[in-house]
């Protein structure tokens, strides 16, 4: 037997200030859809500014009244933050529980999280807004507290709000103590995969465009054995952890690949803030991948939603390269390369060589072609190269191994300072460059 969904009736108000306000209204929908609600109505009103104590005018509190009892709604959902006071006057006149976009975006992420990390991000970001809103959220929170247990430290005469506040409160800096472990694991982590030198490239963009099934079809392809794919499904917020993987095509030009939680228009900044150590991973990639459904009609609204969100990672600046994705649901030609976009299809896998060659174009664009001759001798540091570069040519001759390799700048200053820590006097014999040198540094 199927669990009867939660009926909603949804409230938004348009002030002139949403480009496209149908567009929200849409997209609110969708949220209630995935926190599993039933969209049983829609109420929308025109105003100037939004009314102080009811967001919506008196008299439409009455209509909203009117309509949820003919449609037979259990909750009242808003397309806007609501203050504590307007939460506290809807639910006394309406006598239903009120959710605002921002309360909504939250218990769906509660219901998405599954790692720790995530888990207690939510939980963070969920206390944080509710804290100044305890007052009138339901009767009980009005009725005196008990005058015994630990919490009784102010006596019996403490009201339950102030218990209540205080257990937040003393929640909150626990959780905050777990997230900073978490944290200090995430920056071991990071800093082991930075002092690799491997690029770390980052996957970003609006909720639902398509950054898991881009990183499931590359780790497909040209990921390794161990690793595996990410959860990839058509909803909002499907997956909320942050991934990393390895991929390598085989050249010796790996990357990391890290999937991150979308954004969304009118993301809550407790969220962001909640889950700053999850989204800094963006802040230290060497390259983004906006991935963008360019099928959806609002497509470039999502870009500048994007645009907006890492501009207050503090990571705008970051070299970026732009996955016009889903172009086979739409009027595109694909796959195709133009400059630093790529059209594709990322659920049939058609783009993902042009997108892999975009990538290593930009992230090893600090590579040169040298061509080395290292004397038998020194076979170690021709293992280095061997390992770290992608060899164009090789060759055995009497007087040593002949290499042409792509390499980073960085690995000549490796050579340079090996040869001369060893003996500076035969760092001639130690190793010859032969022919066109790029950069590395002349012998």
């Amino acid at each position: 037997m199927e669990q009867e969904l939660e009926r909603a009736l949804l409230v938004g108000v348009d002030i002139g200030e949403e480009e496209d306000f149908g567009h929200s209204m849409e997209e609110l929908e969708s949220l209630a859809q995935a926190c599993g609600m039933q969209v049983a109505g829609i109420i929308t009103q025109r105003l100037d500014t939004p009314n102080k104590a009811f967001y919506v005018g008196p008299g439409k509190v009455e209509e909203i009244r009117e309509y949820a009892g003919q449609c037979e709604a259990e909750v009242v959902i808003f397309d806007n933050a609501l203050s504590p006071s307007q939460i506290r006057n809807l639910q006394q006149e309406l006598s239903m529980p009120i959710l605002d976009r921002t309360t909504l975006i939250l218990d769906i992420f509660a219901i998405r999280a599954q790692t720790r990390e995530a888990k207690l991000q939510v939980e963070t970001a969920r206390l944080q807004y509710l804290l100044p809103r305890l007052v009138g959220m339901h009767e009980a929170l009005s009725r005196q507290g008990g005058a015994s247990g630990s919490m009784s430290s102010k006596g019996a005469g403490e009201k339950k709000l102030e218990l209540d506040r205080r257990k937040i409160e003393r929640r909150i800096s626990e959780l905050r103590k777990e997230l900073a472990e978490v944290e200090q694991g995430r920056n071991v982590q990071r800093k082991q995969r930075m002092h690799s030198r491997i690029p770390q490239v980052a996957l970003v963009g609006y909720t639902n465009a398509g950054k898991s099934t881009v990183m499931n079809r590359l780790v497909e392809q040209y990921g390794r054995a161990s690793e595996k794919t990410v959860l990839e499904k058509d909803m909002l917020f499907a997956t909320l952890d942050t991934s990393v993987r390895t991929i390598d095509t085989g050249d010796n030009k790996p990357f990391f690949l890290v999937d991150t939680v979308g954004f969304i228009h009118k993301i809550p900044h407790g969220l962001i803030k909640a889950f700053h150590s999850t989204l800094e991973e963006v802040r230290y990639a060497d390259l983004l991948v906006q991935v963008v459904d360019v099928s959806d009609p609002q497509y470039r609204q999502h870009m500048e939603v994007t645009r907006q969100t890492l501009n207050e990672l503090e990571a705008g600046d970051i070299p970026m390269v732009m996955v016009y994705n889903k172009s086979d649901l739409c009027d595109r030609e694909y796959p195709r390369l133009a400059g630093d976009n790529v059209y594709m299809a990322a659920a049939t896998g058609s783009g993902m060589e042009e997108l892999i060659s975009l990538i290593q174009e930009k992230v090893y664009a600090d590579y040169v072609d040298c061509t080395f001759l290292f004397p038998y001798t020194q076979g170690g540091t021709a293992s280095y190269f061997m390992e770290h570069a992608t060899v164009l040519k090789q060759e055995y001759r009497e007087d040593g191994l002949y290499l042409e390799v792509n390499c980073h700048r960085q690995d000549g200053l490796y050579l340079e300072v090996n040869c001369h820590r060893q003996d500076a006097g035969k760092y001639q014999q130690y190793v010859k460059t032969i022919g066109k040198n790029t950069g590395i540094g002349k012998v």
